[in-house]
């Protein structure tokens, strides 16, 4: 078989895994961002009917990210044992319970105990999708598929504000309030969709029984072998992706980011509140905005990234587009203006995800990439349970929602300083290290 004829094999099997998995990996992560943000539509609500402040709606929004971030680590390497399809369905499953029982929430307490609980059962759920991105698909096609997830986030946004909404108005019907039924209706599909996926999510290429013999072959050789040089690594090493400058670094980075965006989403509504927009389906259609501004980042962004020589450079020009976006925001009080940037600041925000995860998963294979990946998200999702908490914070003492764009500001500016960081701890782990015995020589 020639060069040629090797390259246009994986093309066309990087294709067919694209458009088998891809789907199924979107729907799964669609419905977990569905149910962990349609809580954002309820924070009004909830105020009247159970008493929930605008602190403890942001303690609450943001508790969720501890617990995930609690059992990130083993819920992975849990998924690197057991196989990631059977560990997907079952997160799927029993997240798709307690998004339900949200329902019940009856006062602070109840909703700190259901956010945590929601977290602990979804740990896991991201990283395994990426560490299956490590097992099917080259390097260089990495970011793209990365971001085809990203797109289910996206639309998370844009379709499930207005959903919720919609779903919000049924209060009164059989004695239950809006918000009650949003809970119920949409956790009970995400049962369903776990069930599907332990029934047709192929785990590896060789699992695929729609992959042709040198197809598998191609795609576990370019994804796994040009990447690192060898296959696998054993169990006892999993620790030294933790300890990497790279891993570290690129955790702290989207740390700072998560601080930024999860406070955007999940306080959007309240914004959109406060601008006198009053209806909740109208409240949510507007918030979709947010959803309309991460699509498009995550469909452009790494299509760049993917022709962009230098990943660090890249990382800074969006990082410095995210700076850009929030400082616009803040000083503007236009509302049709500010519309506009909440999607501008959601392009860059959201849009620079895949490129993290593209650039951790060049360092990362095996359990490696298993460990390490679920410990980037790990610090991440501390971001995560941080950002809500800052926004509840600086609403309660300004008695503004968008004054959480000044914590945006601040957390996007530290994620810009540290990306030279990155640049010079990447050449050094590319640098060729001395022979030992090279290096006993010039000191003796």
């Amino acid at each position: 078989m020639t060069s040629l004829s090797i390259d246009e094999t994986h093309r066309i099997a990087t294709r067919k895994a694209m458009l088998r998995l891809i789907p199924l990996m979107c729907a799964i992560y669609f419905m977990s961002f569905l149910d962990r943000t349609n809580v954002a539509l309820a924070k009004a609500q909830l105020a009247v009917d159970v008493g929930i402040s605008a602190a403890a709606f942001g303690l609450g929004s943001g508790i969720f990210f501890i617990g995930y971030a609690l059992l990130e680590v083993p819920s992975n390497l849990a998924a690197h044992r057991v196989g990631p399809r059977r560990w997907i369905a079952r997160i799927a499953v029993t997240w798709g319970i307690l998004s339900t029982a949200m329902m019940f929430v009856q006062g602070p307490w109840s909703f700190y105990v259901l956010r945590v609980l929601l977290g602990i059962a979804e740990a896991g759920l991201f990283p395994a999708l990426m560490y299956m991105v490590t097992l099917w698909f080259a390097p260089n096609d990495r970011p793209v598929a990365v971001g085809w997830i990203y797109t289910a986030p996206a639309l998370a946004l844009m379709l499930g504000n207005p959903l919720g909404g919609a779903l919000m108005q049924l209060g009164g019907i059989g004695g239950l309030h809006g918000w009650q039924w949003m809970f119920m209706i949409e956790g009970i599909p995400s049962i369903i969709v776990g069930v599907v996926l332990f029934f047709k999510l192929p785990e590896r290429p060789r699992n695929a029984r729609w992959l042709a013999k040198n197809e598998i072959d191609v795609l576990e050789q370019r994804a796994v072998i040009d990447a690192h040089g060898h296959p696998e690594l054993t169990s006892a090493d999993w620790i030294a992706a933790l300890k990497r400058p790279t891993t570290v670094l690129i955790g702290l980075i989207y740390f700072l980011n998560q601080v930024a965006f999860v406070g955007l989403y999940f306080f959007t509504p309240a914004m959109i509140q406060q601008m006198h927009v009053k209806t909740p389906f109208i409240v949510g259609l507007l918030s979709s905005s947010v959803g309309v501004g991460f699509l498009l980042g995550v469909l452009v962004l790494p299509r760049i990234h993917r022709r962009y020589g230098n990943d660090c450079m890249y990382l800074g020009v969006l990082t410095a587009g995210l700076v850009a976006g929030a400082c616009a925001f803040v000083a503007t009080a236009s509302p049709v203006a500010r519309m506009v940037l909440l999607a501008v600041t959601a392009f860059f925000a959201g849009g620079v995800l895949p490129s993290y995860w593209a650039i951790a998963m060049k360092r990362l294979q095996g359990i490696q990439a298993a460990a390490g990946l679920a410990f980037i998200n790990t610090i991440g999702l501390i971001g995560g349970f941080v950002g809500p908490y800052l926004f509840g914070m600086t609403e309660t003492a300004t008695g503004r929602s968008d004054s959480g764009f000044m914590v945006i500001v601040a957390a996007s500016v530290l994620g810009l300083l540290l990306v030279p960081l990155l640049a010079r701890a990447i050449r050094r782990e590319a640098a060729p290290r001395p022979a030992v015995g090279a290096a006993a020589g010039a000191h003796s």
